[in-house]
């Protein structure tokens, strides 16, 4: 892979994080976002999501904290090393979200695996070395 299609596919990943992560980043924007999410459920006619406690609210915030500040650290370093240690992380993400499906988590799940599994090949290939002339 070239190096400048390497930096698209790793700021993209890095914009996909931002988007998908942010509503998670807060009590509030959590409520709101499992709320809707609880609501498209319903309407396809899936299982009900549980509700959310005071720990899942706990860890789903340093989650998307975590992750928002780590999108924010990749679009604004320039640095391919960083993009292998994502490729690493979404691995790690993808195994998590396997557990779960494998544990009843909801089938939407499986959209967002695909999105992990993907970045996770991409990120992970070679990079042709700069041609200098």
């Amino acid at each position: 892979m070239t190096p400048t299609t390497f930096q698209k596919i790793y700021w993209f990943s890095a914009y996909y994080d931002l988007v998908v992560t942010w509503p998670y980043a807060t009590p509030i924007t959590l409520a709101l976002f499992w709320s809707a999410l609880g609501g498209a459920h319903s309407a396809f006619g899936l299982a009900p999501l549980p509700d959310l406690n005071a720990y899942a609210t706990l860890f789903a915030n340093f989650f998307g904290t975590v992750v928002l500040v780590w999108s924010v650290l990749r679009l604004r370093k320039n640095d391919p090393a960083l993009a292998r240690y994502d490729a690493v992380g979404r691995w790690l993400f993808s195994a998590w979200m396997i557990n779960a499906l494998l544990n009843g988590a909801s089938p939407v799940l499986w959209g967002f695996l695909a999105i992990e599994l993907a970045f996770a090949v991409l990120q992970s290939l070679p990079i042709r070395e700069q041609q200098t002339d």
